[in-house]
């Protein structure tokens, strides 16, 4: 004789009690609890059609749990096709950021660059093309060794960024105070700033 499936029952407690006191649009989420096959539980977002109290990944898609890694069996390994984890420890591993490792002390200013001379003869760029073209700039001053907590008053090389923001894009200078940069080769250069950082 073939089992038939029993009646609907009534909501589950767990379900009752994450709905009872919802109401739709109210901005409320509700959650059923449910228990997984190894005895987990599983928290799942539900609320009819308010779009407010659905759980989701960083790109807005929908997901049913965050909280009970995809494994391979009720008592298996995690598996790392699991989207969700890996964009969880993701978003975790980068909540600190950590100071950059050189000019990581630094000032700015905000301001206007203006063409006073205009020079089509020595460039194409349209900022350069007539007298009294502007455009927004941002100016950073920085220390290269010195941390983002150091004084301003050690020997220390001098870093001068410009950003330029024009109508064909954004136009970076980069510079520094000394006039011949203190290494020929790049591969000396991490060597060289593990030496002198303070």
């Amino acid at each position: 004789m073939a089992k038939t499936a029993p009646e609907p029952s009534a909501a589950s407690p767990a379900l009752e009690n994450g709905l009872a006191d919802h109401q739709p649009g109210s901005g409320k989420a509700s959650y059923d609890t449910a228990s997984g096959n190894a005895g987990e539980t599983h928290q799942n977002a539900t609320s009819g059609n308010d779009a407010s109290a659905f759980l989701t990944d960083n790109f807005g898609h929908r997901i049913a749990d965050n909280q009970n890694s995809l494994k391979a069996g009720a008592r298996g390994p995690t598996l790392l096709e699991d989207f969700i984890l890996r964009e969880k420890i993701f978003h975790f591993d980068h909540e600190r950021i950590p100071e950059r490792i050189v000019h990581a002390r630094g000032s700015g200013a905000h301001g206007v660059f203006e063409v006073t001379k205009a020079i089509p003869e020595l460039t194409k760029a349209g900022l350069f093309q007539k007298k009294g073209n502007s455009c927004p700039v941002f100016v950073r001053f920085s220390t290269v060794a010195g941390g983002a907590g150091s004084v301003d008053t050690p020997r220390d090389v001098r870093g001068f960024a410009v950003k330029l923001y024009t109508d064909e894009g954004n136009w970076d200078l980069v510079g520094n105070n000394i006039p011949v940069f203190f290494i020929q080769d790049a591969m000396k250069f991490p060597d060289l700033v593990h030496s002198v950082k303070m």
